[in-house]
């Protein structure tokens, strides 16, 4: 039989597994009550990229039909009778020059001629007599053969005579510069004293009619334009004049040392439109392949191929997104799959994510906006 001594040793043995089990499950309250950790996290969010896109360009005015007006024979110009911007009329002359030369020719070509109907007289008298003395069987029909040979190359000698008159008659009216239709002197390439070379360019005359503007555009925008097109045109003398013009006309090859291709917008008629003005085309266009630009910093890689880390707004929490890359830059990459406007990314960081991770995306210093191009590069704005 125990002791009263005894039994009161044996008590603290008995309660040490019920102090144990009550450790424990204080232990294991504690760290499932323990917060879960919220990592702040640097994002960026995708913008929303516009359908379409401005074109601009700047370009002149001018006259669709430009005549460069010049003599159609040789010499030294004497008198220059217009000037520029003065106005002309079908057949008014322009420029003379010296017809010295070509006056002479004439009166060369008239004795010429003068002497070939001589012949032709003489050749006809031969002829006759020689048609008598064969009907009369006086002379061999030889002899009125040849006869008849002379008066037909007599003949044809004074034509080519009467040929070189008119053509001497012509060169003299050619001494004589006029226009061939109505319109306005827009340039003066050469003047009174200079000799010109038959065919070079003396006056420019800007035909009266349609109006049109040139531009010069890029390869790399060329394919957005076509004959039909409307544009918008607008002029630097007044913000008010805004017209609607038609592209009229495309090159078929790019300038060699510019590589631009010309293009002509032709004009509705308008008063306020006046030759030489500077305008500005408007051309709206759809926009090409968008590519969204990124961070380097916010490109990861996860079983060998490319991701970033969007995140979700909802939860919260951070997703590893695949995405196809379209290029990279000297400060970024261009995503061309895989991202929407809105999204959000991870834009540093990244290596300290894990899927599922809880992030902090309040307001905080880094909320950046990425921005969207086109294939071609921005925006022309």
């Amino acid at each position: 039989m125990s002791s009263p001594s005894q039994s009161r040793l044996r008590l603290p043995f008995l309660f040490l597994p019920v102090f144990a089990a009550l450790a424990l499950s204080a232990c294991s309250q504690e760290k499932a009550e323990a917060p879960q950790v919220v990592r702040p996290v640097k994002v960026i969010e995708i913008a929303r990229a516009d359908n379409i896109r401005e074109l601009h360009y700047a370009g002149a005015v001018r006259a669709r039909t430009e005549m460069n007006l010049g003599f159609r024979v040789a010499g030294k110009i004497t008198e220059r009778l217009v000037d520029i911007g003065q106005r002309v009329k079908a057949g008014d002359p322009l420029a003379r020059i010296d017809p010295t030369d070509y006056e002479l020719a004439v009166n060369s070509a008239k004795a010429s001629l003068d002497a070939a109907e001589r012949q032709v007289e003489t050749a006809q008298l031969a002829r006759s007599r020689a048609e008598q003395l064969f009907a009369k069987n006086v002379s061999p029909k030889a002899q009125l053969e040849q006869a008849v040979l002379n008066y037909d190359q007599a003949v044809a000698t004074r034509d080519t005579a009467r040929s070189s008159l008119d053509q001497a008659k012509n060169q003299v009216r050619y001494a004589e510069l006029r226009s061939d239709h109505n319109g306005i002197v827009t340039a003066v390439n050469a003047d009174i004293g200079q000799v010109v070379g038959s065919g070079t360019p003396v006056l420019t005359v800007a035909v009266d009619g349609g109006k049109e503007v040139l531009i010069a555009v890029p390869e790399t925008e060329i394919a957005q334009f076509k004959p039909g097109n409307a544009v918008e045109v607008r002029f630097w003398s007044s913000a008010k004049l805004v017209l609607e013009g038609k592209i009229r006309e495309i090159a078929g090859s790019a300038d060699p040392q510019s590589r631009t291709f010309a293009v002509r917008i032709s004009l509705p008629d308008d008063p306020g439109v006046l030759l030489g003005m500077t305008a500005g085309i408007e051309a709206t266009v759809e926009a090409g392949p968008q590519t969204v630009s990124l961070p380097l910093s916010a490109l990861a890689q996860q079983d060998d191929r490319p991701i970033v880390w969007r995140v979700d707004r909802a939860e919260a929490t951070v997703h590893a997104h695949p995405v196809e890359i379209a290029g990279f830059t000297d400060d970024g990459v261009r995503i061309a799959k895989g991202l929407e406007a809105g999204d959000m990314v991870v834009s540093a960081g990244t290596q300290f994510m894990t899927e599922g991770l809880k992030v902090k995306i309040g307001e905080q210093p880094g909320h950046e906006t990425a921005s969207t191009a086109t294939g071609n590069g921005a925006l022309l704005r």
